[in-house]
């Protein structure tokens, strides 16, 4: 007689299926950007969306980069990077751009990583 595999509970339940190189086009290396911007799933992506996540990448040191952000844009609609064109493509180099210019125009001089690891180490509360 076997015995039941244990049940797994917390956040590892499900992790790789959550992981944000789950979303097409994103592998591990934007995985790693995105945890450094305080972003560990698909699921915390998709909820903020592409304009915030991406916005949080560039407040964690993440240089802008066009191609990169609508990758993202693209994975999360579960489009092929290379789908976006003409018109389309157009919208979305106007709405990176004004995600830049928010970026740089922020002055809350804020570093979300930064922000993170001093939760982590209970120097500021978990909860702001």
């Amino acid at each position: 007689m076997t015995q039941p595999e244990p049940e797994q509970s917390g956040p590892e339940q499900g992790a790789v299926g959550d992981a944000v190189s789950s979303i097409p086009n994103l592998g591990p290396a934007t995985e790693a950007a995105f945890a450094r911007a305080g972003i560990h799933s698909a699921s915390e992506l998709r909820a903020l969306g592409a304009d915030e996540g991406y916005r949080r990448l560039l407040l964690s040191g993440s240089k802008p980069h066009f191609i990169g952000y609508y990758v993202i844009v693209m994975g999360m609609q579960g489009r092929p990077w290379n789908d976006c064109k003409g018109d389309e493509k157009k919208a979305l180099r106007k709405r990176f751009d004004a995600v830049c210019k928010e970026t740089r125009n922020s002055d809350s001089g804020r570093n979300l990583a930064l922000d993170q690891a001093l939760r982590e180490i209970g120097v500021v509360s978990k909860a702001g």
